[in-house]
């Protein structure tokens, strides 16, 4: 049986950063959350001391086990930014937005920054020629070995609903990638059902 520590793939296997090419707007989060507020940072860790300097409380992780080693409603907030991308499998999904539920308060903020599918012919050649492969549109291996996975805005919506977050805020912008290529970003802000 998998266990949910396995179900995140590549996001624990050789491979760059997720979080890079996701950059942080902090403004995003201020208007929504009062200073001292407990923010979990899930990716990376980069914007743990901009965050800090703006006087939240935040705790950051760069790898994921399951489940997180933190207690129930812990958190004001958490921050995932590039991190489904590196999680191929709907199991893994599940399991990781299962924890955020767990540990996210009634009432508070899921900030999410991801990849959705992309349109340009070269994507869309890496979608296709990986399919058979992961049985899936929009996972594929890239340069450095590292599975990625793009995902329909609709099927990132689905997932958060699912774990009982509805989203308030969408934006999307072009941002940049590995090898010095850009990619269409799609940020769901969300806040979990209250009590």
């Amino acid at each position: 049986m998998t266990t949910p520590h396995e179900c995140l793939g590549s996001w624990e296997s050789a491979g760059t950063d997720p979080a890079a090419g996701h950059p942080f707007d902090p403004a995003a989060l201020r208007w929504q959350l009062a200073p001292g507020a407990r923010v979990l940072d899930l990716g990376g860790g980069r914007r743990t001391a901009e965050l800090t300097a703006l006087g939240y409380a935040v705790e950051g992780v760069d790898r994921p086990g399951l489940p997180l080693p933190f207690g129930d409603g812990r958190f004001d907030a958490a921050l995932l930014f590039g991190v489904l991308t590196r999680v191929a499998h709907d199991t893994g999904q599940r399991a990781l937005l299962g924890e955020l539920a767990r540990v996210v308060r009634p009432g508070g903020l899921l900030h999410l920054s991801d990849v959705p599918l992309q349109t340009d012919p070269r994507s869309r050649a890496r979608y296709a020629a990986y399919e058979d492969e992961f049985g899936a549109y929009g996972v594929f291996r890239t340069e450095d070995g590292a599975v990625v996975r793009h995902h329909e805005p609709e099927q990132l919506r689905r997932l958060l609903r699912m774990h009982g977050f509805a989203v308030t805020e969408e934006r999307t912008d072009t941002v940049g990638a590995l090898h010095g290529h850009s990619v269409r970003r799609l940020q769901l802000i969300a806040r979990r059902a209250p009590a």
